[in-house]
């Protein structure tokens, strides 16, 4: 992780080099090229236009039309000012609306394809079925060069669940989310035995933040009440390596370490097809079956109220005891 960082950082400062360059080689092509055109139009361009009417008049027409495009331009970049002042100390580094069209799905593409292979990614997010199994979904590759998956889905059998039914469109029953929880189960399933680590938990409350983290960018939706995430805008925030402190990465990436620190939230054993619940020591427990059908066999179960009910701490603020690792 910290040879990719150098290596970002490298390219970007040959990038800002050449840049530079091309702007100080411009500038001067340009001062050396004044006196020739002050000299072309005051002595061969003035003169002719002088003696013609409709040249004069298209000339000023010209003239003004290009000055209102330069105050124009000039005003829209000075009020643009704040708002790029305010991305950069964010670092949001792209951003899409819920359309999520052709451009946007290129862009995005094109972000991801110059990330650098990440050790670590880390998934906050209610089915799955968007990140692992849908064939659009642009993380679907890049999350197979990563060796440790921590995952977190909703529980199949909460009440959080089923107040999100609640909320969405008649067609979006139970039944469906219960159907891309197991394929997306399916799909870590095959990536652990491709030789991953790969650990699942469940989340029992109502999700309120789909994130993301891949390397040094997270991404970020809203599971907005009565909206299905997809429709959701996504915001990707990048790590500031020279000042941490800045940007929405880190605030999203101790939010889902918060969670994933608590003990109510059960693990996944995908051998047995149980969940997994610990003490807050670490320790086993007690073990139930999850209530969604995984590879044609279902077995329903009820979560004791103990490990539901319990009331969730702040988001940013870890357990005691439970250490924060930065990403590698």
């Amino acid at each position: 992780m910290n040879d990719s960082i150098r290596s970002q950082g490298l390219l970007h400062s040959l990038q800002q080099i050449m840049s530079h360059g091309i702007i100080t080689m411009l500038a001067v092509a340009i001062a050396f090229s004044l006196p020739q055109a002050a000299q072309y139009i005051l002595y061969k361009w003035w003169p002719i236009v002088e003696k013609d009417a409709n040249l004069l008049l298209a000339t000023e027409i010209s003239m003004a039309s290009v000055m209102v495009l330069l105050f124009n331009f000039a005003k829209i970049v000075w009020a643009n000012r704040q708002r790029v002042a305010m991305a950069k100390l964010t670092a949001l580094v792209y951003a899409r609306n819920a359309s999520h069209d052709w451009l946007s799905r290129r862009r995005e593409r094109a972000l991801v394809k110059r990330l650098s292979a990440a050790r670590d990614a880390y998934i906050l997010t209610l089915t799955g079925h968007d990140t692992f199994v849908d064939e659009s979904s642009p993380l679907r590759a890049a999350l197979k060069t990563a060796y440790e998956i921590r995952v977190m889905l909703v529980n199949p059998i909460g009440r959080g669940l089923r107040r999100r039914i609640e909320s969405l469109p008649p067609e979006v029953t139970l039944l469906s989310f219960h159907k891309e929880i197991e394929a997306s189960i399916a799909y870590l399933a095959e990536l652990r035995k491709a030789g991953k680590k790969i650990t699942l938990k469940f989340y029992d409350h109502e999700p309120f933040w789909k994130v993301i983290v891949f390397g040094d960018h997270v991404w970020v939706q809203h599971c907005h009440s009565g909206y299905e995430v997809k429709h959701q805008p996504e915001y990707v925030f990048a790590l500031q390596n020279g000042n941490p402190r800045e940007g929405l990465y880190i605030p999203f990436y101790m939010h889902f370490l918060d969670l994933w620190n608590q003990p109510c939230h059960p693990e996944y054993d995908f051998g047995t097809n149980e969940l997994l619940y610990r003490d807050a020591a670490g320790n086993e427990c007690r073990r139930e079956t999850l209530g969604v059908p995984i590879n044609g066999n279902y077995a329903a179960a009820d979560v004791p109220a103990s490990a539901t009910d319990k009331t969730l701490p702040t988001p940013g603020a870890l357990p005691a005891g439970a250490e924060a690792p930065m990403p590698d």
